[in-house]
């Protein structure tokens, strides 16, 4: 076969598992492995994002913290999700113009409009269930949201989340096609809503801010209209929402997360005074929460998933030890710094500045979020992540170019 052609392959292969991403990781990693298969037998050059040493030190340091695991075999499901990383490799080698890009990022923001609109049906599913049985709505629903083509709500939540911050900026600075724009509103409008109605707490505030940034950016006055909205909401909004959202200070029991999130927080920071350097080993977390739970916290603990600590950096730091939390931290901000770097060069009308935009305020929603959740965990959002990295060091190199 023509190289060109398994160019092509490798490319649609790349293209087709960051997309499929959004409704199931099987057909995902089973295009990425399609994806490096034909990138290899193309014999395109490598191409890598400039985040090869913190990378690269983050691997190492699980790698060793697995070594020194008192049961390495149950880390391995961890070192297999090493893989999701290659599509930082796939993405990067086959997508070469910001038209690839804006293509890829359309695709993400037709099938989370389609998820957002499973997750309106489900909503509408619980809330008449909650009505038939007599039962509470709130206490309902809480323990079972909407979750689109996901298998839990923080996941789905997350991902719409990440679609809208990328898909917001296209409108306001990439789309000219006047359809295009009324459709790209409608989407984001769509997407929005199936955030809101995700009662994810975490994500709300992640969206709040990062979209704060991108409105502030793109015309300051509006940013005025976020109280107004606020105040509307509190006022007139459903009364299960007004409750969720008055539970961030004001938790309805332990049927809200608060009080475990406290709790596995505490136990995070006792797991770290232990074991500073190389942590208890990948897994041991949930393996070994019980034997470092503050000797304070009454028993039995509250309602809630005590399989990891629902904050990234308490527990890659838990798990794999401090340094190796902090290789993470440092490829996050490498990529925000590289992109606002990039930014302040462009000139104003450049169609990288929409691209660059919407990488910088994704990837600060993920790090807001991560302190509420262990939201890399997830291979879903870690590969939609990854992803959008590689494209915002595409638009980065465009910049580059235009320097």
């Amino acid at each position: 076969m023509d190289s060109r052609l398994w160019e092509k392959a490798a490319f649609w292969c790349a293209f087709g598992s960051a997309a499929a991403t959004l409704f199931s990781i099987a057909i995902s990693q089973i295009l990425l492995a399609l994806a490096l298969a034909t990138l290899l037998i193309s014999g395109q050059r490598l191409r890598f994002p400039p985040i090869l040493w913190p990378l690269g030190l983050f691997v190492a340091g699980t790698l060793i913290s697995l070594a020194l695991s008192p049961d390495p075999s149950a880390g391995r499901p961890q070192i297999r999700k090493f893989f999701v990383y290659l599509i930082l490799l796939v993405v990067t080698s086959t997508f070469r113009c910001l038209e690839q890009a804006r293509w890829l990022v359309l695709a993400w923001t037709a099938i989370a409009s389609a998820a957002a609109l499973v997750g309106f049906a489900q909503f509408v599913l619980r809330w008449r269930r909650a009505a038939a049985l007599g039962a509470d709505f709130y206490q309902s629903y809480v323990a079972d949201r909407i979750t689109g083509f996901m298998s839990h709500w923080m996941t789905f939540s997350g991902m719409e989340m990440v679609v809208l911050l990328l898909a917001a900026p296209y409108l306001f600075w990439g789309a000219r096609d006047r359809r295009l724009r009324a459709a790209l509103a409608v989407a984001c409008a769509a997407i929005g809503l199936a955030i809101f109605l995700g009662w994810t707490r975490g994500i709300w505030i992640a969206t709040a801010v990062s979209a704060l940034y991108l409105l502030w950016c793109w015309r300051r006055w509006s940013t005025v209209l976020a109280p107004v909205a606020l105040v509307l909401v509190m006022v007139a909004g459903p009364a299960g929402t007004r409750e969720r959202m008055q539970s961030f200070l004001q938790p309805r029991g332990t049927l809200d997360s608060n009080q475990h999130r406290i709790v596995t927080w505490r136990t995070g920071v006792e797991m770290i005074k232990a074991h500073p350097w190389f942590g208890l080993g990948p897994e041991m977390v949930k393996a070994q929460f019980q034997q470092y739970v503050p000797a304070d916290i009454p028993k039995p603990l509250p309602t809630g998933w005590y399989g990891h600590l629902h904050d990234i950096y308490l527990h890659y730091a838990a798990e794999r030890g401090i340094p190796t939390m902090l290789m993470l931290v440092w490829l996050l901000l490498k990529c925000l710094w590289d992109w606002v770097r990039a930014l302040r060069s462009l000139p104003a009308s450049h169609e990288s500045r929409w691209l660059l935009h919407g990488c910088i305020a994704a990837l600060a929603a993920i790090m807001i979020t991560g302190v509420f959740e262990h939201n890399l965990g997830d291979s879903e959002v870690l590969l939609l992540v990854l992803s959008f990295i590689s494209l915002g060091y595409l638009a980065r190199e465009k910049s580059l170019d235009a320097a």
